[in-house]
């Protein structure tokens, strides 16, 4: 099991399906930030406060501040997929492979062909 933050971004079902598999999975809404533009990197700073891996699709800035910001509880990137049930199972496969994950990580969660 990790503890994951799921930013605003990240699909919801895909959420729960991670949750199904036994994830401790937080966003916004639950701790009641929902909807106010949080820029990336106070985001990255309150998930690591909090000692929780964010998992997003955004991938570019996310790259960014891991390189500005190396001290972080992780961070997984994913490509958007609309089958929220394959990109939980890449996600949670992810996560298995890395065994532990460790702060300052950046795992990539790549969609199959």
């Amino acid at each position: 099991m990790a503890f994951l933050f799921a930013d605003e971004n990240f699909p919801m079902p895909a959420v729960k399906v991670l949750r199904q598999m036994g994830h401790d999975v937080q966003t916004l809404l639950q701790i009641g930030q929902a909807g106010l533009a949080i820029p990336d990197d106070e985001l990255l700073r309150l998930t690591t406060s909090l000692g929780r891996c964010l998992i997003t699709l955004n991938r570019k800035d996310f790259i960014k501040l891991h390189g500005q910001e190396p001290n972080h509880a992780g961070i997984i990137i994913c490509k958007a997929d609309s089958d929220f049930d394959a990109l939980a199972r890449r996600v949670d496969s992810c996560l298995k492979s890395q065994h532990d994950l460790t702060e300052g990580q950046l795992l990539r969660v790549q969609r199959t062909a």
